[in-house]
């Protein structure tokens, strides 16, 4: 298993599993330490719990990644109770695949100090502000995760664990400089040419088509020959952003007043703390500071928390909804104020309120223009949504035509030119609009017009009410407006069939040693030497690159076509040997082993499974 995964450490297809691992380590892969089993378990690996609430974070993480990139069309597949089971079923074989690696990284008894842990931490551009650490931010973004510190430096310490393990099982690739050198050569191989072209198009101008020949290609394929579904449509379309309407002083103030906590920055506190891990520690430290100990000195020598340690303690400005129970518990009130021993689920804390910033609101004047343009699309909106009602109103009472709408409107119906499915109008290019056009529910009978649309609301406050107005079904092109095209096609066959005839027989003269007088009696020649390179993918340097080497002093011949569907015979005269800059050449071993390494992870994980013991539960199912 070993040599199999050597090649895997640099792939970018390794990094983007990885990358997932960590996300979902982060966050599902502390569920143990925060949730214990109740037998309602999801699977169990080698004795092993994944219970249920990690299966359901790992679920509604991967469902909200689905959404994300397949937008509207997610919804649709939702709605599929095989698709969404399909989802749980991968968001479980990864927390499968995790717990694998993990107990894999404890057999083999990786670890991950402490400092490790807080230089992650440090340099996770997350936590940065300016390019620093910024503790309060990092302490918001976990804590809005659900995590406290301990939690958090868990979930990474299995994260940089996992990393380590992959860096020790594929880290030892290489390749010899032979090895490299010959596979250089053979990359940069080129061929030299000389190509002999018989013109399709020419020979095609000078061949017979009957009447009957072209009547029966068109029988025999007729499904070649199809005119598409075509439409016309009537739209009527309203658009919010078209609807502005004036903003007057007392609307601004109505706003600001009625929304004055968005505009409002809460009292903050700033508080430094030393974490102990037992009361008698705490109980030293804070004696220290009573004697006029340094605070910021003691943190940094005796906390146990790393990371307001590296800050002297400091925990940044917090507001009461940041702030940790433990610290609103203490009831400080004073700046340099100390709490006495703290206990907390962590340990034992000693406090110290550094500083206190009132609650702050905005003035009006700071804000005028903000609330003005919300004020306006608000009443854009409102007017928007009014109209949209009426609309719908009058297309729904009056189905046989868009009159009762676009007085409603207030404006005249748009109709378009025919259009099929690729071709529908770049305005009303929507999803909705699309699916409602060609569902077939507005086509009457035989093509009449069917009925108005309902409102379909698309992207940006924008909606549509339209009516198919004329509508041609999908039908065989009569023989008469195809015919020309039949003709062509079938001049073409004739013409390509006659020079693979020709090309043949002047190949067999090649071989059997009279090359040049069949060249001469078919008006044929070779044209310049041509070297070709093998990362061209047009089909002659494809074919040439297939031929067998000739013999020393000679030439090998074989067939091919170009791009314009002209058939060629070529004449292979040499093989020569390329070069590599070195710095290309290293860049070409770097991707080859890239490309082993999404095989060779793949090949860890089948290994650790097929040697595993995994038990499923009944959360595995979707509920």
């Amino acid at each position: 298993m070993m040599d199999n995964l050597r090649a895997a450490s640099n792939h970018v297809v390794l990094k983007i599993l990885l990358a997932l691992i960590i996300l979902s380590f982060v966050l599902t892969g502390v569920g143990n330490y925060l949730i214990g089993g109740n037998g309602d378990y999801a699977a169990k690996v080698n004795g092993d719990e994944i219970s249920r609430a990690q299966l359901e974070r790992a679920f509604t993480n991967e469902r909200s990644r689905q959404q994300q990139m397949l937008g509207e069309q997610f919804s649709q597949l939702a709605g599929n109770p095989g698709y969404m089971q399909q989802i749980r079923q991968q968001a479980l074989s990864q927390l499968v695949d995790e717990k694998l690696l993990d107990q894999y990284a404890k057999e083999l008894r990786l670890g991950i100090s402490d400092d490790q842990i807080k230089q992650a931490i440090f340099t996770q551009p997350a936590f940065q502000t300016n390019g620093k650490f910024d503790n309060t931010k990092y302490l918001s973004i976990i804590n809005n995760m659900g995590f406290s510190a301990d939690q958090y430096a868990e979930a990474l310490r299995k994260q940089l664990t996992t990393q380590q393990l992959i860096a020790a099982v594929t880290g030892t690739d290489f390749t010899l400089t032979g090895e490299t050198d010959a596979l250089a050569a053979l990359v940069a191989q080129q061929r030299v040419i000389r190509k002999a072209t018989i013109d399709v198009g020419a020979l095609a101008a000078g061949q017979p088509v009957t009447d009957e020949e072209i009547k029966n290609r068109y029988e025999q394929n007729k499904n070649s020959f199809m005119a598409p579904e075509q439409f016309r449509v009537s739209y009527i379309k309203l658009d919010a952003a078209a609807m502005q309407q004036t903003v007057s002083d007392s609307d601004v103030q109505a706003w600001y007043e009625q929304h004055q906590d968005d505009y409002t920055q809460p009292q903050r506190s700033r508080y430094s703390i030393i974490q102990s891990k037992t009361a008698a520690d705490a109980q030293a430290v804070l004696d220290e500071l009573k004697k006029g100990g340094d605070f910021a000195a003691l943190a940094k020598a005796k906390s146990s928390d790393p990371i307001s340690a590296r800050q002297g303690g400091d925990m940044g400005w917090l507001e009461p909804a940041t702030t940790p129970d433990e610290l609103k518990t203490a009831d400080l009130k004073e700046k340099g104020q100390l709490s006495g021993i703290i206990k907390s689920s962590v340990g034992f804390i000693v406090a110290r309120l550094d500083d206190i910033q009132p609650q702050q609101i905005k003035p009006l004047s700071a804000v005028r223009d903000d609330i003005t343009a919300k004020v306006k699309q608000e009443k854009a909106l409102d007017v928007y949504y009014k109209l949209q009602q009426k609309v719908s109103d009058a297309a729904s009472n009056d189905n046989e035509s868009l009159a009762g709408a676009e007085e409603a409107a207030g404006v005249k119906a748009v109709e378009t030119n025919w259009f099929d499915r690729d071709s529908l109008p770049a305005e009303l290019n929507f999803p909705k609009v699309e699916q409602a056009i060609f569902s077939g529910d507005l086509v009457g009978n035989n093509g009449s017009p069917g009925s108005n649309s309902d409102i379909i609301t698309v992207d940006g406050d924008r909606a549509f009410v339209l009516r198919v107005s004329a509508h041609k079904p999908e039908a065989v092109r009569p023989l008469n407006d195809v015919k020309a095209e039949v003709t062509t096609l079938l001049k073409r066959e004739k013409a390509r069939k006659a020079a693979k005839e020709q090309a043949d027989k002047v190949l067999a003269a090649f071989k059997a040693g009279s090359g040049d007088p069949a060249m001469k009696a078919a008006n044929l020649s070779f044209g310049p030497q041509l070297t070709l390179e093998r990362n061209s993918q047009d089909a002659l340097t494809q074919k040439a690159f297939a031929m067998t080497p000739p013999a020393k002093d000679k030439t090998s011949y074989e067939i091919g076509e170009d791009g314009q569907g002209n058939v060629v015979l070529l004449a292979l005269e040499s093989v020569k040997s390329g070069t590599m800059p070195e710095a290309q050449k290293q860049a070409m071993v770097q991707g080859v082993t890239q490309n082993n390494a999404q095989i060779a992870f793949e090949a860890l994980l089948s290994n650790l499974r097929k040697d595993a013991k995994i038990k499923y539960g009944a959360a595995a199912e979707a509920q």
